[in-house]
């Protein structure tokens, strides 16, 4: 299955309370919900304006449908093309 890097511009998301952040992802879990397995949120990066979030999906196109139903924004949408780590350089 394809992944892809969410680039979400939000000011002040470094500011977000624990309870806001709660309410943004029981939102985005609801959606997927709605919208099956074929689209699966891995994991989100918290920083000072942005919110960079890893999914799974066969498309660019779902990850749109996604943000859209939700209301969130989808200001890049990057697809990995591979992976490297510290056991790369080896």
């Amino acid at each position: 299955m394809p992944k892809f890097v969410i680039e979400r511009e939000i000011p002040g998301a470094g500011k977000l309370t624990p309870d806001e952040l709660k309410a943004i992802s029981q939102k985005s879990c609801g959606v997927l919900r709605e919208m099956g397995p074929d689209i699966q949120w891995v994991e989100s990066y918290v920083t000072g304006d942005k919110i960079y979030c890893i999914y799974t999906a066969p498309n660019e196109q779902m990850i749109l449908d996604h943000a859209k139903r939700g209301g969130f924004p989808a200001n890049r949408v990057s697809q990995v093309v591979t992976m490297i780590g510290p056991a790369t350089a080896e």
